[in-house]
């Protein structure tokens, strides 16, 4: 496999969630808005580099989310007490990223505002 397929397989990869995924669609909203903000109060290249790390945590944190839950309804149909849990957890993981996000974007743009 080459370089260029294994981008075309990610890319294809990234497209699948974004189009079946709200969440993550709420998360790209999210990144286009602090994006904005970012270029509108003009701020410093530490603080560009904090909230593109945070925007690309909790973007890569809500892929392996759907990684998991997809392999999860792959494994099994049937409903099972352990695989609603693996569930939950990993939602639970973008949960705490984002929550971390939010506060880290308010200490970040607060010296601007």
């Amino acid at each position: 496999m080459s370089v260029v397929e294994s981008f075309g397989y990610a890319l294809r990869g990234f497209t699948a969630a974004v189009r079946e995924q709200r969440n993550l669609k709420i998360h790209l909203g999210a990144a286009l808005i602090v994006t904005a903000l970012g270029f509108w109060f003009d701020v410093s290249g530490v603080d560009w580099c904090i909230l593109l790390i945070m925007i690309a945590l909790v973007i890569a944190a809500e892929l392996i989310n759907t990684a998991i839950e997809n392999l999860t309804d792959l494994i099994t149909k049937e409903f099972h007490p352990l695989a609603g849990k693996v569930k939950d957890v990993a939602a639970a993981s973008v949960l705490v990223l984002s929550i971390i996000s939010v506060i880290v974007g308010f200490i970040v743009f607060y010296k601007y505002v």
